[in-house]
C-alpha cells in the first residue's frame, strides 16, 4: 500500500479521467459528423446523458467499495463473482494494449506534420513509435506520482488549444452554417440516434480513476468528485468544439477536411492556428497514452494480487509500482505495432479501434451489472429511486452501445474473451493445488 505522499489526489485523478477520454480522436470527430449537419451537436447531447449514467454508477461503487483495486473487474468481482471478474480484466487489459497502440499510430501521424519522413516511411514510424512508447513506460515504472504529473502537464496543455477553439470561435459562427439542421437523408431521430452512437465512444476511460483506487488520497470522495468533473470538463470541450466548428465551416466542406480543427483554427488565428494545433493534437495523445499505460499496469496487478493471474503481475518495484506487469504488456504493445504497421497508418488505427470497442464496453455491461445487485441487496449508499434510475439507464445505456460497436467487434470481442477462459481455469487449478 503506498504512503500518502506517493498517492494521486483531486486534480491528478481529474487529469487521469478527461486525458483518457480525449485523445486523438476529438480532432477528427467534427468531420466525421459533417454528414449528418448541425444536428450533430444535438447527439452530443444525448451520448453525453448515458456517459453521465455511467459516471453516476462509477461514482457509487467507489464509495461503497473505495478499496477495490481494478476499477471495473473489482467491481464486477465483489458483484458476480471472480469468472466475472477475471473475464472482464483479460478484456480490458487486452482493449488496452489495443487502445495504446492505435494512440501511439495517431501521435506518430501528427508528428509527420512537422517530420513527413513519418508518413513515408513504416520503418521510422515504427522505430519513433517504440521510442515514445518506452520513453512513457519509464515514466509510469518511476511512481504514480510522477505519472500523474505527466498527466496534469499534459491534460492542460492539450485542452488548452481546444478551449481555445471552443470558446473563440463562437465569435466567429455564421448563422447560415446551421441550415439545414439534418442534411442526411435519414429522419431527425434517426441521425441524432446515429451520431449518439457514435459519439459515445468518446467517452470511454470514464471510469479511469476508479482503477488505481488503492494509490488515490481519500478515495471515497476523491474518485466520485474527479469523474464527474474529468466527464464535466471532457463533454464542455466536445460540445464547444462541434457548435464552433460547424459554425464556422459548412457542411459540405467540413466532411472533407482531414484537419477540421487546424481549419479551424487558421479561420480564426491564421496560418500559425494550424501549428498550435497540431501541437496540441500530439500532447493530445501524448496524454492518453501516459494516462492508459498507468492503467495498462493497473489492472493485472489487481487480478495477480487476488490470485488469478500470475504473481509476477502484482509485483511492485521500490516506486510501489507494478513494474514487471508495465513492461510485460507494453511488450505486447509493441508487438502489435510492428505486426500492423504495414497496413498503414489509418488502416492500423481503425484495426485497433475495431477490436477494442467491444473489450471496453463489456466492462462497462458487467459494472452495472454488479451495481444492481448490490443496489437489491442494499449494498450501496442509498435506495432511493435516484439510485435505481440511475442503474437503469446506465444498463441500458452500455447494452445500447455494445449492440451498436457492430456485428466484427462483437465477433472478435468474443473470441477474445474466450481465449481467456484457459488462464483462468489453470489459474484456479494452480491456488488449488498450492
Amino acid at each position: 500500500m503506498s504512503d500518502k505522499n506517493e498517492k494521486i489526489g483531486f486534480w491528478t485523478a481529474s487529469a487521469l479521467v478527461a486525458g483518457n477520454m480525449i485523445g486523438s480522436g476529438v480532432f477528427l470527430t467534427p468531420s466525421a459528423l459533417a454528414a449528418y449537419g448541425p444536428i450533430s451537436v444535438i447527439g452530443w447531447i444525448f451520448s453525453g446523458l448515458g456517459a453521465l449514467s455511467l459516471t453516476f454508477v462509477f461514482s457509487q461503487l467507489s464509495k461503497v467499495l473505495p478499496n477495490s483495486h481494478g476499477g471495473p473487474y473489482a467491481y464486477t468481482r465483489v458483484g458476480l463473482g471472480d469468472f466475472s471478474g477475471f473475464l472482464v480484466a483479460w478484456g480490458y487489459w487486452i482493449s488496452i494494449w489495443c487502445s495504446n497502440a492505435a494512440i501511439i499510430v495517431a501521435m506518430v501521424s501528427y508528428l509527420g506534420y512537422f517530420f513527413p519522413i513519418l508518413n513515408s516511411s513504416s520503418l521510422v514510424a515504427v522505430i519513433t513509435g517504440q521510442f515514445i512508447l518506452w520513453i512513457v513506460t519509464y515514466i509510469n515504472t518511476r511512481g504514480i506520482k510522477e505519472a500523474g504529473v505527466v498527466q496534469v502537464v499534459t491534460t492542460i496543455l492539450k485542452i488548452t488549444p481546444l478551449f481555445l477553439i471552443g470558446i473563440c470561435g463562437l465569435f466567429f459562427i455564421e448563422p447560415k452554417n446551421f441550415t439545414p439542421l439534418n442534411i442526411s437523408e435519414s429522419s431527425n431521430s434517426q441521425a441524432i440516434t446515429a451520431v449518439a452512437a457514435f459519439t459515445l465512444f468518446s467517452f470511454l476511460g470514464l471510469e479511469s480513476a476508479t482503477v488505481p483506487s488503492n494509490n488515490v488520497i481519500n478515495p471515497v470522495r476523491t474518485i466520485s468528485r474527479a469523474t464527474y468533473f474529468g466527464l464535466a470538463i471532457t463533454f464542455l470541450i466536445y460540445f464547444l468544439g462541434s457548435v464552433s466548428i460547424m459554425g464556422m465551416i459548412p457542411s459540405e466542406q467540413l466532411m472533407h477536411s482531414p484537419f477540421p480543427y487546424s481549419e479551424a483554427a487558421v479561420i480564426i488565428w491564421g496560418p500559425i492556428g494550424g501549428t498550435l494545433v497540431t501541437i496540441g493534437a500530439i500532447f493530445s495523445t501524448l496524454g492518453a497514452l501516459n494516462g492508459w499505460i498507468l492503467i495498462q499496469g493497473q489492472v493485472p496487478c489487481a487480478i495477480a494480487s487476488d490470485h488469478l493471474f500470475p504473481k509476477v503481475f502484482a509485483k511492485l518495484n521500490e516506486q510501489k509500482v507494478p513494474s514487471h506487469g508495465l513492461i510485460i504488456s507494453c511488450v505486447f504493445v509493441s508487438i502489435m505495432m510492428i505486426m500492423n504497421y504495414s497496413d498503414g497508418l489509418v488502416a492500423t488505427y481503425s484495426f485497433f479501434i475495431l477490436l477494442s470497442t467491444f473489450l471496453v464496453l463489456v466492462p462497462y455491461l458487467f459494472t452495472v451489472a454488479a451495481y444492481g445487485i448490490l443496489f437489491i441487496q442494499k449494498k450501496t449508499t442509498n435506495t432511493s429511486v435516484i439510485p435505481f434510475l440511475g442503474g437503469i439507464s446506465a444498463f441500458i445505456f452500455s447494452l445500447w452501445a455494445i449492440i451498436g460497436s457492430g456485428q466484427e467487434s462483437v465477433f472478435y470481442g468474443f473470441i477474445i474473451l474466450m481465449a481467456g477462459i484457459p488462464v483462468y481455469i489453470y489459474m484456479k487449478a494452480s491456488n488449488t493445488s498450492s
